[in-house]
């Protein structure tokens, strides 16, 4: 890397259809799956009082950003069509936003279709794990709809992505992927990019560890926030020899480590956890 890469360190600032959310402190998003099918059995809800519940628990804990699912991207987990991921997001939203109108949903999807009318029913982010290569009208799509787009990188798909996952180099390779899919977004008339490099999408434990410790590199060579998803992933109970739900401590050592990377986003399962971890991180920093 020469110097002449390396961006700045501004205060990124994203705009949710005219609610302006400062990065400059990291923000917490809590997940939110309107689904029954999730790898984790504490955020299974396909009532929507459940799903209310959820949302004022993470917006009490102090959640800045809402992520709302209706597909599960586990490993293996059964693929929902776009129709059914419609039918159970937008009476969600219109539900969250009819409690909390100020509330900031980003939804999890990579249909453009989906992608589309959750945000005339409201929704101001897209989050697409396959940063538009699952549909090729995703990209122009949101675009065209002017709303901040979270890009993860994944190595093949849901269903077969961790059966052999291989790269040379998986810094360098997430990170070129990620730099073309900044400069597509640009072009489609993106203003808003967040990168994710994709912790457990076609990765091993390995590989996991090592993005992790050179996360500050996505803020600085890509100079663009970046949002970063390991609440209770195998990498955290595998390594540990735990379970999901024995979890939590390993997630808020991880995404510890995440915001001493330089970290912007943390979406999570567990928001109380995460709100704290940022309070000492900041601390730390002597603010």
């Amino acid at each position: 890397m020469t110097p002449h890469h390396i961006h700045a360190h501004h205060s990124p600032v994203i705009n949710c259809r005219g609610q302006l959310l400062s990065l400059a402190t990291p923000v917490v998003m809590g997940i939110i799956n309107v689904t029954d099918d999730s790898f984790y059995e504490g955020n299974r809800m396909h009532q929507l009082h459940q799903v209310m519940e959820k949302v004022q628990q993470h917006l009490e804990e102090g959640a800045a950003i809402l992520d709302l699912g209706a597909q599960s991207t586990r490993p293996g987990a059964t693929v929902v069509g776009a129709d059914e991921e419609i039918l159970r997001l937008i009476p969600a939203i219109h539900a969250i936003l009819n409690s909390y109108p100020k509330a900031i949903i980003s939804i999890d999807t990579w249909y453009a279709s989906v992608a589309e009318k959750a945000v005339l029913a409201g929704a101001s982010i897209i989050n697409d794990v396959s940063a538009g290569d699952l549909d090729a009208a995703m990209i122009p799509t949101v675009g065209k709809l002017q709303v901040p787009y979270i890009a993860m990188h994944m190595q093949g798909k849901p269903a077969t992505m961790q059966q052999h996952p291989q790269y040379e180099d998986v810094v360098v390779e997430v990170l070129d992927y990620l730099q073309g899919k900044l400069a597509a977004c640009r072009a489609a008339g993106i203003k808003d990019f967040i990168a994710d490099p994709g912790f457990g999408f076609g990765k091993t434990l390995d590989h996991n560890y090592t993005l992790l410790g050179q996360l500050h590199l996505f803020r600085d060579v890509l100079g663009v926030p970046v949002l970063t998803g390991i609440s209770r992933k195998s990498m955290i109970y595998k390594l540990l020899g735990v379970t999901p739900v024995e979890a939590l401590n390993g997630t808020t050592v991880l995404n510890t480590i995440a915001l001493q990377q330089g970290t912007h986003i943390l979406r999570v399962h567990d928001v109380k956890a995460a709100v704290e971890a940022i309070k000492i991180t900041e601390k730390m920093k002597g603010r």
